[in-house]
């Protein structure tokens, strides 16, 4: 929901009516993940994606009947479904979509989970998808670290799905979970989907360098709260680094060490290490290879220049499996040359070391193309 809020808001606020499509499950190679989402709004504008582009006609249509009649529907697109092609869903993938009617009468919480998305406050919706009354579908629970909002047709159903909502919302996790009717953990008849609305992860970019403006403007662009930090007062401006959510001056191992200790960083954080100065990068790599719970580490650099950080950080004291952290000379082999196109090299090797992907050109292998947990689909 988080790419189609602001004008789903904007309708809900004017008293509107529109259809939103969630992806709530996805099987085998599906074009978008859990979570992904298409507004259709009162008048018939579209906003965002459910499979980029594959089934959308058909979720048009089946918003457009949602809105006029008021009752969500779940249902399944992909290659088990005779009309596979006719919907346009001929990559092998399959996914569940539930499509509901939004409103302030059937979402009253929305306001309320759009001030702290953008507040960056942890958030998550629950929504039944799935349920023999049909007058507990599209019904909403908003999940917060300390408490919860909203009703699912009972305080059983109510509790359960708070407590287990909030270890996805730790998790920044998106998740169909499964209980009795009236929410009973040994059960079925209930399916309710969990959208978690967790703050942006974190890339710190080290190096107030030209690089750095353009790995700024790129992950951004991909999700990313950015911070450039730099000890140059000159050079570590909002001027030059436009695309940065903030700039900071200051020693840069030191402003990690703050950081860290301050719980500010978790397992999604990125450190991007671009100032190749000896001064500069050995201490800050001590604290992030010894300290941190990071996604990634990287480290700008020549290959001899990568061999001195090693002795370097050897001497200080670090053993190999800290050092197996470090990814260095940082980025994927593109041949690149330019800011912007080691930009692009170094947010490839994120992913990759994000979702486990090897970096080989697709049409070399004969492997799926997405990595993550293959699923059998269960009836709906």
């Amino acid at each position: 929901m988080r790419e189609v809020l602001n004008p789903l808001l904007t309708g809900w606020q004017s008293g509107g009516v529109a259809g939103l499509a969630t992806v709530v499950r996805t099987f085998q190679s599906a074009p978008r993940p859990a979570g992904a989402s298409m507004l259709v709004t009162a008048d018939g504008a579209v906003v965002g994606s459910v499979s980029g582009g594959c089934v959308e006609g058909a979720v048009y249509d089946l918003a457009t009947e949602v809105i006029e009649g008021g009752r969500p529907v779940l249902v399944r697109y992909g290659i088990s479904d005779d009309d596979a092609f006719s919907v346009g869903l001929t990559c092998g993938g399959i996914l569940d979509v539930f499509v509901e009617p939004v409103s302030r009468v059937s979402f009253p919480e929305l306001a309320a989970v759009e001030q702290d998305i953008a507040d960056s406050v942890p958030v998550g919706v629950a929504t039944v998808i799935e349920h023999p009354d049909p007058s507990r579908l599209g019904r909403h629970l908003v999940i917060r670290p300390h408490g919860s909002t909203g009703d699912l047709g009972s305080d059983r159903a109510n509790r359960a799905v708070s407590d287990d909502a909030r270890g996805l919302l730790a998790a920044g996790r998106n998740s169909t979970l499964t209980y009795g009717p009236d929410g009973e953990r040994r059960g079925a008849g209930m399916q309710v989907f969990v959208n978690s609305y967790a703050p942006r992860p974190r890339m710190l970019v080290f190096g107030a360098i030209d690089f750095a403006a353009a790995l700024a403007r790129l992950a951004s662009f991909l999700g990313y709260r950015v911070t450039v930090c730099d000890a140059r007062e000159v050079f570590a401006t909002s001027a030059r680094f436009p695309d940065a959510d903030e700039v900071v001056v200051g020693w840069p191992h030191r402003y990690l060490t703050e950081q860290v200790e301050a719980g500010l960083l978790d397992e999604r954080s990125v450190v991007c290490v671009l100032t190749h100065d000896p001064k500069f990068d050995v201490p800050l790599l001590e604290v992030a290879l010894t300290h941190g719970p990071f996604a990634y580490i990287g480290a700008m650099g020549s290959r001899r220049t990568h061999e001195d950080r090693l002795a370097r950080l050897r001497e200080a004291g670090l053993g190999e499996t800290d050092l197996a952290r470090l990814h260095s000379p940082i980025g994927l082999d593109l041949g690149s040359r330019t800011p912007e196109e080691t930009a692009v090299s170094i947010a490839a090797e994120i992913i990759a070391r994000q979702w486990g992907g090897s970096g080989e050109p697709l049409g070399s292998l004969a492997d799926r193309i997405h990595h993550d947990d293959v699923d059998e689909p269960a009836p709906v």
